[in-house]
């Protein structure tokens, strides 16, 4: 017989106007609302199309807009599932798979530790779908003339087009990080990647813009507009990124052992008075609890320890005042750099233990301390 089972852990809330509509490699598939958006413009495009190819359907030419909507947008999912597989594989946690009216975006948690990471995420979405583009091609030539041959014929070219567009190399493209990518590689610096990609990225956003005012002039309506959204999605993406680059540029100076405070590690069943005689006496400013073999366990809170009356102290196990340690608040003494960014990014949090090389603790670095060595 079966023991017991836990039950299945609750699914995180999700964002305001987002659907969750399954998983796939591992990671939830999401749709925006503002795809129901674009799928309705798909429809009205291809209504006169659908016409053209099979008169006299009235309404239902609509339906095969959408069907053709869907149908692009599966291939969207594929090309945002190849990324989730190889961030995967590179060992990174891949929380969604979000489909938007703009195409599909994937949440990978962690930035990539070498350069080789860096490109072959990247790359491997474009590619994705230049081979499924390459597949409707091939079956364009073999399909007799119908509907289906126009579904065909539009996921060829939709997928063609997202492969080489992708492809450009500017931030927040695909192409972009593979530029970050090889300046990377030649310079050693994952921020100076970044900061040419995205300058890059803002040189692409003017050139559409730049497009779309140019065929204004000339009399058109919705290509204009539609391009203009894409500048500016593409500029606000550079800038973001811009704005990483900075801030991974000034961590990279930081090693944690140098911001770390004086922490004293006592037994955790330790009294409260002997903890805070002995922390007094070594000049800590923190007081860390252990195991009996010197794991660290806890981190005594201040306030709850100020809040033991005088006379109880000596009868208090330190245990009892102290924060447990949860997974990735102790680190290593030596981390720096992306390392350390990516630790107060996925695990925010106001101090954390450093940790010698035998395990021993070293210190406490506090986010204050952190934050104030990057500002200086």
């Amino acid at each position: 017989m079966s023991g017991p089972q836990r039950p299945a852990p609750e699914p995180a809330p999700l964002p305001r106007g987002m659907f969750r509509i399954g998983r796939i490699a591992g990671s939830d598939v999401l749709v925006s609302s503002s795809w129901f958006l674009i799928a309705g413009l798909i429809a009205l495009i291809m209504g006169p199309r659908v016409d053209q190819v099979q008169p006299g359907l009235g309404g239902w030419k609509y339906v095969v807009g959408v069907a053709f909507a869907i149908a692009l947008y599966l291939a969207v999912l594929l090309h945002e599932a190849s990324h989730a597989v190889v961030a995967r594989r590179f060992g990174f946690t891949v929380h969604s798979i979000t489909l938007h009216f703009l195409g599909g975006a994937t949440a990978i948690e962690g930035e990539a530790r070498r350069p080789r990471q860096e490109f072959w995420i990247a790359v491997v979405g474009p590619l994705t779908s230049l081979a499924v583009g390459a597949a409707a091609l091939a079956l364009w030539f073999v399909t007799p003339s119908g509907l289906l041959l126009l579904v065909i014929e539009g996921l060829a070219g939709a997928n063609l087009m997202i492969g080489v567009l992708n492809l450009v190399p500017g931030l927040p493209l695909d192409g972009g990080r593979v530029l970050k990518a090889g300046v990377w590689a030649l310079t050693g610096q994952a921020h100076t990647g970044t900061t040419v990609a995205a300058w890059s990225g803002r040189g692409v956003a003017v050139l559409v813009a730049a497009v779309a005012l140019w065929w204004s002039f000339g009399g058109a309506v919705f290509n204009p507009l539609v391009l203009l959204v894409v500048a500016l999605f593409l500029w606000t993406g550079a800038s973001q990124a811009l704005t990483v680059a900075g801030i991974t540029r000034q961590f990279s100076g930081i090693v944690a052992s140098d911001l770390a405070r004086r922490a004293l590690a006592v037994p955790d069943d330790v009294p409260l008075a002997e903890a805070l005689r002995r922390a007094q006496e070594a000049g800590a400013g923190s007081i860390i609890t252990t195991t009996a073999d010197g794991r660290p366990i806890g981190v005594v809170d201040e306030s709850a320890a100020r809040a033991v009356p005088a006379e109880r102290t000596p009868w208090v196990a330190v245990a009892t005042v102290a924060r447990t340690l949860e997974p990735g608040l102790t680190l290593p003494m030596r981390i720096t750099g992306p390392a350390l960014l990516d630790t107060v990014r996925s695990t925010p949090a106001s101090e954390y233990v450093l940790l010698d090389d035998d395990g021993r603790v070293y210190g406490v670095l506090a986010a204050t301390d952190l934050i104030r060595a990057v500002r200086r």
